[in-house]
């Protein structure tokens, strides 16, 4: 589990398949909220425990790809290659 306020370490943690606790009022990733993955809790005490104890007890998450299977850049090197070949 991940307690951040950064929006890239957020979403490092999806990638990672940790869930994250959101240190702020909002997040530019909402879908990363959304699929259940990120709770925001703010600075807000109660919000943040009340996020942890969700995270402890939940055994399953969803990781949907939204950004990809990770292979972008070995499919634009082979695009580039082939162009040039």
């Amino acid at each position: 589990m991940i307690l951040t306020d950064s929006g890239g370490v957020q979403k490092e943690a999806f990638f990672l398949h940790k869930p994250c606790i959101i240190l702020r009022p909002e997040t530019e990733w909402v879908e990363l909220v959304d699929c259940g993955n990120s709770i925001l809790a703010d600075a807000d005490g109660e919000r943040i425990k009340k996020a942890f104890r969700h995270f402890k007890e939940t055994t399953r998450y969803n990781y949907p790809s939204f950004y990809g299977k990770g292979d972008a850049a070995n499919f634009i090197c082979r695009e580039i290659i082939s162009n040039f070949s």
